[in-house]
Parts: C-alpha cells; sequence; structure tokens
C-alpha cells in the first residue's frame, strides 16, 4: 500500500480506519496497475493519469468516490457533483459488499471519462473509449 494512503488511513478514527483499510486493500487487489497517491488530501488511484476512484471522511462517513459512476449502470452508486461521478457512503466496515465492490472497480477501468485534460478542454468532459480489460 502507498505509504501516504496509509498514513492517512492510520489518522482516522477507528470505525473509519477499518473501512479506509478494506477499501485500500480491494482497490489495490482489483487494480493493480494503477497509480496511487493523496491527491487533494484524500486517497486517490489513477490509470494513466486518470483519476478512477477515491475516498474521503465526511462529517459523518466515509464517501467512497468513482469519477465515471455514473456511467456505471450499476445499482448502490448515487450521483454526485456535476459532472460524471456517483458514490457510495460506508458508516461500518461490514457495510461493504466486497462483490459489488469488486464490480464497480472493474467498471472503473473499462468506463472512463477524460478528467485527466478536463481544464485543457475548458471544463468539457468526454468520454474515453472502453476498455476490453
Amino acid at each position: 500500500m502507498n505509504k501516504e494512503i496509509s498514513a492517512y488511513n492510520s489518522e482516522q478514527l477507528p470505525p473509519d480506519k477499518a473501512i479506509c483499510k478494506k477499501l485500500a486493500q480491494e482497490i489495490d487487489k482489483h487494480l493493480p496497475d494503477a497509480e496511487s497517491k493523496i491527491w487533494h488530501r484524500h486517497p486517490v488511484w489513477f490509470l494513466n493519469g486518470n483519476p478512477i476512484v477515491g475516498y474521503s471522511k465526511l462529517k459523518d462517513s466515509l464517501r467512497l468516490m468513482f469519477w465515471s459512476g455514473q456511467s456505471f449502470d450499476e445499482a448502490g452508486l448515487l450521483p454526485e457533483g456535476s459532472f460524471k461521478a456517483a458514490e457510495i457512503r460506508y458508516t461500518d466496515v461490514k457495510q461493504i459488499n466486497t462483490d459489488d465492490l469488486a464490480c464497480w472497480l472493474a467498471k472503473s477501468r473499462q468506463i472512463q471519462w477524460d478528467y485527466k485534460n478536463i481544464v485543457k478542454r475548458k471544463g468539457v468532459l468526454e468520454r474515453l473509449p472502453d476498455t476490453d480489460k
């Protein structure tokens, strides 16, 4: 696990620490080739420089966000923000359904919107070609 992410996880209170640890383990397991780092103060995983998935501590929960999640066509994720992101929130590690998470992570590899170049395109978000992997 990325040392910065491990440090982030360790700073959380026990219930959130368990959620963070589980999420990081599952993300690393299903996206082993992703680059992971602390980005805007939160753990985020990238494929080819494009943000894919990350999590952050909110006041009352821990939010797992998929940047292209609204395009997954999967139950369990709620729209987040004005672009294509979707999220799920956890308050207990037992709420994490690893089968759902594995499905979302597979889709996060396959279905991507090009957030990496959104500034260059002046706020226009374009879909990247789907991958077979």
